[in-house]
């Protein structure tokens, strides 16, 4: 996509990926992040978008091609517990991100999972809450949320993990306006690298330097 010197910090090489009805979703597909990079991807339902982050996070195994991620080719499933660490990735459906019967416990299981203590973890779950708008969220039960409140929460589980490059596919989902001028403020003060997946370009615009129409096996640019 972009011609530079460094490293990237995700690289995707010619990635075919098929699902069992025989078509290839991904054709061919190459992809570069690098490090300080904002970028965003639009195109229609079915064009791969969250195909190829699946294929990053080792969600998904490709047919074709080769990912590399940190520098490293990711092969095998123990080669994507670093990346995993390493790369938040937003789902797009907020009920696979939030399984815990609490929102403070979702929040607390990715620093928990990392290494830090439970007063550690209950910290960063105060400081998360607390950038987010989310305070007193902590003791509410996840599953009585509604649809753009486990959205937010969601969010607030990437976000608690402090990651490296966070992957957010239709993050504004059925938000309110504040909600996602949270969401906005977050990134634009937070976030270094990222690639966030969204049919609305003009949260696209605020949060990204660049963003590429995804379709035909390709990725387009866009006008900022």
């Amino acid at each position: 996509m972009i011609d530079r010197n460094d490293a990237p910090l995700i690289e995707l090489s010619n990635i075919t990926f098929t699902y069992g009805n025989g078509k290839a979703v991904l054709d061919d597909v190459s992809f570069q992040l690098y490090q300080g990079q904002r970028l965003g991807l639009t195109g229609s339902n079915g064009s791969g978008k969250t195909t190829m982050f699946h294929v990053v996070m080792g969600l998904l195994v490709p047919q074709k091609g080769e990912v590399v991620v940190f520098g490293k080719k990711r092969l095998r499933q123990d080669d994507f517990l670093e990346v995993r660490r390493r790369v938040g990735l937003l789902f797009q459906d907020s009920d696979d991100q939030l399984f815990c019967p609490t929102v403070g416990e979702d929040v607390a299981f990715g620093p928990l999972n990392l290494g830090f203590t439970h007063a550690q973890a209950e910290e960063i779950v105060s400081q998360t809450c607390e950038i987010l708008g989310l305070q007193g969220f902590e003791n509410r039960v996840t599953h009585r949320l509604s649809g753009g409140e486990k959205r937010m929460c969601a969010f607030a589980t990437i976000v608690a993990m402090r990651p490296e490059v966070m992957l957010l596919d239709e993050p504004t989902a059925g938000l309110a306006t504040d909600s996602i001028e949270r969401i906005v403020k977050f990134l634009n003060s937070y976030s270094k690298s990222h690639v966030i997946i969204s049919h609305e370009i003009g949260f696209l615009k605020e949060v990204t330097d660049k963003i590429f129409m995804m379709r035909s096996g390709g990725f387009h640019a866009l006008d900022n």
